[in-house]
């Protein structure tokens, strides 16, 4: 399993990286310090968050970041792992937000939140329409020139705001998009796939993509509408993947599964890392059992024969 370097960052993390919007949600935090330990156990480093996470569920303020906060100074391992963190969504203020005002305000909230004095990749969680781009790129590299932010990432971005970004961040010198993080798994590809992703394979601008496992019907106990039940993203995962294609892309798991001898949340992690421009898929555990099934599917290598399968069942 070797190391990817982000971008053109300093910053290499194995192929899987921690989702953490469960954290402080569906998750308490007893057992958001047991799946981190799980996660750290396993030799990864790579932590994802956001500053909104999760304040949609009544009484959540943040608590992601501060759950995370907490454990890594309970551990003493700031040092071990790396942080990536991200600002711009809605938290209070009534709409998105890169303005560099909000972007130095909500940095100093994130840092008390995880109790640490630099973030290793900070993100613009969704595109500011209000905001020009050189406005956000120039609050960034001051932050990075300040020893706040190491690396900085864009998430949900098209190949146009990506492609004016890095010719901003050029032209000016200044702090520029390592890694862009958008939704992106065997079922729904048209987020990252062909223009955008041939940027990135050009400018070395690294995928850290989230949905690796489309809510859970990857992991293949969504095959009937019935099963709708089976968990609270169920719904969801019946009404939206449950159909022609997602039945073909089940059936190609299941093929690969029969080969491989490997899980299909194992595999559908494994194809994402394989594909071009791709650092690592990021997941999110609710137990240490889950925490070690990603585990396997980063250090699963897939062969060209299952690859082709898997990707010619999702088109």
């Amino acid at each position: 399993m070797a190391k990817r370097k982000l971008g053109r960052s300093d910053l290499f993390i194995d192929p899987i990286v921690l989702g953490t919007n469960v954290v402080g949600w569906t998750i308490d935090e007893k057992t958001s310090f047991e799946v981190l330990d799980a996660f750290v156990a396993e030799g990864f480093a790579a932590i994802d968050t956001a500053d909104v996470y999760s304040r949609w569920v009544p009484g959540n303020a943040s608590d992601s970041e501060k759950i995370i906060g907490r454990w890594m100074k309970a551990r003493g391992n700031r040092d071990k792992v790396l942080v990536f963190t991200k600002v711009g969504s809605d938290m209070g203020q009534g709409h998105i937000d890169l303005s560099a005002r909000w972007i130095e305000e909500a940095v100093e909230a994130s840092l008390r939140r995880l109790q640490t004095d630099y973030i290793d990749l900070y993100q613009s969680h969704w595109p500011d329409p209000k905001t020009p781009q050189e406005e956000t790129l120039e609050a960034y590299d001051r932050l990075v020139k300040a020893g706040k932010v190491r690396f900085i990432g864009a998430s949900n971005y098209d190949v146009a705001l990506s492609s004016e970004a890095l010719e901003i961040s050029k032209r000016k010198e200044i702090a520029r998009y390592d890694t862009i993080q958008n939704e992106f798994n065997l079922y729904t590809r048209d987020k990252f796939d062909g223009p955008l992703q041939d940027l990135c394979v050009k400018e070395q601008v690294s995928g850290i993509h989230y949905y690796g496992l489309a809510r859970g019907f990857l992991s293949g106990k969504y095959r009937k509408p019935e099963d709708a039940t089976k968990s609270p993203r169920g719904k969801s995962a019946v009404g939206t993947y449950l159909n022609d294609k997602g039945r073909r892309i089940l059936a190609a798991l299941d093929a690969v599964s029969a080969r491989t001898g490997a899980a299909f949340s194992e595999i559908a992690l494994a194809w994402v890392a394989a594909q071009p421009g791709v650092a690592a898929p990021i997941a999110s555990a609710t137990s240490v059992e889950q925490v070690r099934s990603l585990a396997r599917g980063a250090r699963l290598t897939l062969g060209p024969a299952d690859l082709d399968e898997l990707t010619a069942a999702g088109k």
